[in-house]
């Protein structure tokens, strides 16, 4: 499917599983229509909800002055906190607080994930050892990207993630508009593939410091789920949605379940 902007009035699809007769699809309003050629003039029916345009310019503008709102308040109110946690990495190797992680963004932009470093130093050759003398952890990493008993944590880094403190640098993403507060999982490259059709799904907003996945068993969700989750957040969303997958990530947060 051809990337457009939001002024479009065409879309053109080739998709293995539509019907091969169909030639053309329009936008109209916030439904995607197909045109079918054997019909004598256009007759439109719902195809699949439009990601892009499930939000209204209104609701659009409040989500992001929320998200700006909410992550420098966040900063400012936490800036004791984060210097604490700062400081105790600092402490227990001497290496860099923080972490910057390629991810892919809205309309496919690659941005820098910002994390407290909760991995040693030399994580990626501790990874490549563990992988190469365990069959096991291999197949794991292959199905999630996730270890449950990941070598490369450091005993800080372990109660970082168990709190989800790791991820406060990521409201400085979330002021940059590079991440909302809400949204899919941030992804990496080598992760579209696993996305399949929901891919344009995902790149239609931007990932979030929590969502669906979040809160519904975070690791111990499997990635077909996770997707489906990503997918489902993104054709249903709204501003009230958005709020209660916030206060649903509060217990989520103190109750660590599928944190690793």
């Amino acid at each position: 499917m051809l990337r457009c902007t939001s002024n479009y009035d065409a879309v053109w699809l080739t998709m293995s599983f539509v019907d091969p007769d169909m030639r053309e699809a329009r936008v109209s309003d916030q439904n995607l229509f197909v045109v079918s050629p054997h019909l004598k003039k256009q007759t439109f029916r719902p195809l699949v909800r439009r990601p892009s345009g499930s939000r209204g310019l209104v609701d659009r503008t409040l989500k992001r002055g929320f998200d700006v709102g909410t992550a420098l308040t966040a900063l400012i109110v936490l800036l004791p906190l984060l210097i604490l946690v700062a400081l105790a990495i600092w402490a227990f190797d001497g290496g860099s607080p923080f972490y910057s992680h390629r991810r892919l963004g809205r309309r496919q932009t690659s941005f820098g994930c910002l994390k407290f470093r909760t991995m040693r130093v030399d994580s990626q050759e501790a990874l490549a050892r563990h992988l190469a003398e365990n069959p096991d952890a291999l197949a794991e990493w292959n199905r999630s990207r996730k270890l449950k008993n990941d070598p490369r944590i450091t005993p800080i880094g372990r109660v970082l993630r168990k709190s989800s403190l790791d991820e406060l640098p990521q409201l400085i993403n979330i002021v940059r508009g590079e991440m909302s507060i809400v949204g899919p999982r941030p992804i990496v490259e080598a992760e579209v593939e696993k996305y399949g059709d929901a891919a344009s799904a995902y790149f239609a907003v931007r990932p979030g410091l929590t969502g669906a996945w979040q809160i519904s068993g975070r690791s111990d969700t499997s990635y077909a789920e996770r997707v489906r989750l990503d997918r489902q957040y993104v054709e249903s969303q709204n501003f009230l949605s958005d709020l209660l997958i916030i206060l649903r990530t509060i217990p989520a947060v103190f109750l660590v379940k599928g944190s690793y």
